[in-house]
């Protein structure tokens, strides 16, 4: 007989085997999320016209904060704020477009 067959080493197996359930069932319900979101930013970056790399996805962001910043100071009134930022906003999506 094998000393495995102890208390704890069945304790051991009904932990280890409960685990295992709760990540299947993560598995099973978080599954398709990596998918999808594969999916959404190949059909965005094929919409916009990059390639779909994370850098690509940070310069995106980085330039659409900047629209945002620009947007923010014509509702301020600033409108050499408001230029500066919508200068530097569509430097960086045309050439983020363009590559």
């Amino acid at each position: 007989m094998p000393a495995e067959e102890g208390f704890f080493a069945s304790l051991g197996g009904m932990i280890g085997g409960a685990l295992r359930s709760v990540v299947a069932g993560l598995k099973w319900l978080l599954g398709g999320l990596g998918e999808a979101l594969g999916d959404f930013f190949s059909g965005l970056s094929s919409a916009l016209g990059m390639s779909p790399s994370l850098f690509h996805f940070a310069l995106l962001a980085l330039g659409l904060t900047f629209l945002w910043a620009a947007v923010k100071a014509l509702l301020r009134s600033a409108f050499l704020a408001c230029l500066f930022w919508l200068v530097l906003a569509v430097l960086l999506l045309g050439g983020l477009i363009g590559a």
